[in-house]
């Protein structure tokens, strides 16, 4: 199917703007999500990077299990990726320690003390997770779904002193919820390759080698769509949701969608990114809106809220020079667009708060179309990682103050740039981060880590 057809085919559902929250703060979404699931009657599906074994990930598997305790009949599906199950924390002491059982352990040791247990699946996008993981983002509460980009850990769910700013948006629609359900039910969970976690012992994923080259060419041509009878909604000024998936370069109606809304934009562009690393698609569509007088709004996290940084006084690792490169990547740009950035056509602004990390995402153009998503819009996401987004339009503008405001929350902690000087160089950086990154760019690596990181 073409890709302008794939993308007109996904379905569409009509809301009320009273059906629509936004939460402002990590905090508030963990309190959110945690009431939901204790108040749970009919389901709970909960898709994620990563439920963690820490404190938050326990309080949440707690809550789970508490309310399948209670209601035995409680329909609860945890999705997870199958290689980030297994290991620990990127750059964690213990991560070679926990590899082999890592977050399943943690599962299995649930499944064993409860009378009822819960499935977890591990879900493989790809034989290695260097090259793909499962990256949709969504969690259904009976008729809600909650969407952020958050995974489930201390840091996201700010359960001790740190928080990793995220977007925390609700929407109370019976048949969009059991669309994203349906999708986990018939395009993920009846694939041989997804296996339930808190069951030992698991298979090995070279075991589980030709079922994942089969469910990923299945996840290719996959898509949501509606469940049973569904009534269009018809009262002027419907603000209208298409969940939209997308995986690989080919068929992507999601990466379609993304290149769509920054080439019909005219007047302006709000994109969020935590990581600095444009395809060139967008770097393109980018440029070109800029150029026809859109105003352009890049928010992105300094180097020293990225989730990889290490700061000089601690120990380093080749990992913590991610923010860097990142950071060269950025100040490259903002070189490139120096002119726009003194004419206000193109603002880049920093955010920073204190010790805290920014994992911000999502497309807002001419204030009248919303994407939510996880998608970092970055080489990876465009072409190896399984995404997710809720397309929202808004023509008549009936968001706009709740989504005006959750923009004020996000601009509150950061920095607009007047000019690229404004960003370190090279020279500027610790000498071991200098060290590993000349490395990297004399051998040209960094054309390989900008694709895969």
């Amino acid at each position: 199917m073409p890709i302008r057809n794939l993308v007109e085919s996904q379905p569409t559902f009509a809301l009320h703007p009273e059906q629509f929250h936004v939460l402002p703060s990590a905090l508030g979404y963990r309190d959110y999500l945690l009431n939901a699931i204790r108040d749970a009657i009919s389901r709970v599906y909960l898709v994620a990077l990563y439920l963690e074994d820490d404190e938050a990930g326990r309080a949440v598997l707690t809550a789970t299990y508490e309310a399948k305790q209670r209601n035995p009949k409680l329909d609860i599906i945890i999705c997870v990726d199958w290689h980030r199950a297994q290991r620990g924390l990127i750059g964690s002491e213990n991560q070679g320690m926990e590899k082999a059982a890592g977050n399943a352990a943690m599962y299995q040791a649930f499944a064993e003390k409860y009378e009822h247990a819960i499935p977890i699946y591990g879900v493989p996008v790809r034989n290695r997770e260097i090259f793909g993981v499962l990256h949709l983002k969504g969690f259904v509460i009976d008729d809600t779904v909650i969407y952020s980009g958050a995974s489930i850990n201390n840091v996201y769910l700010h359960y001790l002193d740190r928080y990793r700013f995220d977007r925390y948006h609700v929407i109370q629609d019976a048949p969009l919820a059991n669309s994203m359900v349906d999708f986990v039910q018939n395009q993920m969970l009846c694939h041989g390759a997804v296996t339930n976690l808190s069951q030992s012992p698991l298979p090995t994923t070279r075991e589980l080698k030709p079922a994942i080259r089969a469910f990923r060419a299945s996840l290719g041509q996959s898509s949501y769509r509606k469940v049973g009878v569904q009534t269009e909604g018809s009262h002027q000024g419907d603000i209208l949701v298409t969940p939209l998936v997308g995986i690989g370069r080919r068929h992507n109606a999601l990466n379609q969608r993304i290149t769509d809304l920054l080439a019909s934009s005219q007047k302006e562009i709000v994109l969020c990114t935590p990581y600095f690393n444009f395809p060139k698609v967008v770097l393109r569509e980018v440029k070109r809106a800029i150029k026809r007088g859109v105003k352009v709004h890049i928010i992105v996290g300094d180097k020293t809220a990225n989730d990889f940084y290490l700061a000089p006084d601690q120990p380093f690792k080749a990992i913590g020079g991610l923010p860097y490169l990142y950071e060269i990547n950025l100040r490259k740009f903002a070189i490139a667009n120096e002119s726009h950035i003194a004419t206000g056509g193109l603002s880049i602004h920093l955010w920073k708060h204190d010790h805290h990390s920014y994992h911000l995402k999502g497309l807002w153009v001419d204030q009248q179309t919303m994407l939510l998503t996880g998608n970092n819009v970055n080489p990876r996401a465009w072409v190896l990682d399984l995404e997710n987004g809720l397309l929202i339009e808004d023509p008549k503008q009936r968001l706009l103050a709740k989504f005006t405001a959750e923009f004020e929350n996000i601009y509150q902690h950061t920095q607009r740039m007047t000019s690229s000087g404004q960003l370190e160089t090279l020279q500027d950086y610790p000498d071991k981060a200098q060290s590993l990154l000349k490395k990297v760019i004399r051998s040209r690596a960094d054309r390989l880590l900008k694709r895969i990181l």
